[in-house]
């Protein structure tokens, strides 16, 4: 009962730092599952049967807010979800010993992405229609990496569409959400197929589903009050820092050799911090220094 109170605690955790980013559910308890001690694998499985009733809301509340662009969901769900899968059986084929540093691998990648995703920052302008020639491979790619990473369709996908300014950002978040359903669906089949139903602790995902739709209007308040560059740039040093420490366990690296790597990743996260907010704090003030001096010279 204790570990599946535990679950529900991460499982909100993950929700509000999703909500926050629009990004960041499955990498963020997948990291958080793993190092309480569960496998990549279960971990893996139990975030994405957990996905499956919020990523279907989440879906259903952009569609009915007109944030969803049917034509690039159509494009890039049925490769996701093609790369889930395939994700999804590669990871259940997988020992134990392999699995574990991979999966830290993907997940601190995912982290340090997140860091430099919000300390560069990113302002869209529109350009032409999204193809299925970019949209197809970024789909089969994001999928993979969410399945076998037990995160990353949002990290990999919502950046990337964004950075490509062909889209509106409001519907870029709604169609990344609303395909990441066929997602998080070819995900758990490919992991029913690999291990079974028995082999997946159904109590985690339900605990993780619980803790996750608790904290739905949680982070919808915490959209307005926390700085999502700032929150962003937190959440990808904790995420690195924790797999770090996974990946260094593995390799049974000396524990006194352990140190200087957990205080340069946090030194690394203290400046991009500080990046991130002198860079956001010049953001705000370039629309008031430009009215100011359209006022001086008019």
């Amino acid at each position: 009962m204790r570990k599946l109170i535990v679950l529900g605690l991460v499982g909100l955790v993950a929700q509000l730092v999703d909500g926050g980013l629009g990004m960041g559910y499955g990498v963020t308890s997948s990291t958080l599952l793993v190092l309480a001690g569960l496998t990549p694998l279960v971990a893996s499985a139990s975030v994405h049967f957990s996905e499956l009733a919020t990523n279907l809301a989440s879906g259903v509340a952009h569609s009915r807010l007109q944030n969803v662009d049917w034509r690039v969901v159509g494009r890039i769900a049925g490769p996701g979800a093609i790369g889930a899968f395939l994700g999804a059986t590669v990871l259940s084929a997988l020992a134990t010993d392999w699995a574990k540093p991979l999966m830290s691998v993907v997940l601190g990648a995912l982290g340090l992405y997140i860091i430099i995703r919000f300390v560069i920052g990113i302002r869209p302008q529109l350009k032409k229609q999204l193809t299925i020639k970019f949209l197809a491979p970024l789909g089969l790619f994001a999928g993979f990496v969410d399945a076998t990473g037990g995160g990353g369709w949002g990290p990999v996908a919502t950046p990337a569409l964004l950075s490509g300014g062909r889209l509106e950002p409001r519907k870029v978040v709604g169609s990344v959400d609303t395909a990441e359903f066929a997602v998080s669906a070819a995900a758990s089949l490919g992991f029913l197929i690999g291990i079974g139903a028995s082999g997946i602790h159904w109590g985690f995902a339900i605990a993780l589903l619980v803790g996750g739709l608790i904290a739905a209007p949680l982070a919808a308040l915490l959209v307005r009050i926390a700085p999502a560059h700032l929150l962003g740039v937190a959440v990808g040093g904790l995420i690195v820092l924790t797999n770090a420490r996974t990946l260094l366990a593995s390799s049974e690296v000396p524990s006194s050799a352990r140190i200087p790597v957990y205080i340069a990743i946090v030194l690394v996260t203290a400046a991009s911090l500080y990046v991130a907010a002198l860079r956001a704090k010049r953001r705000a003030a370039a629309p008031a220094a430009e009215v100011a001096l359209e006022a001086a010279n008019a």
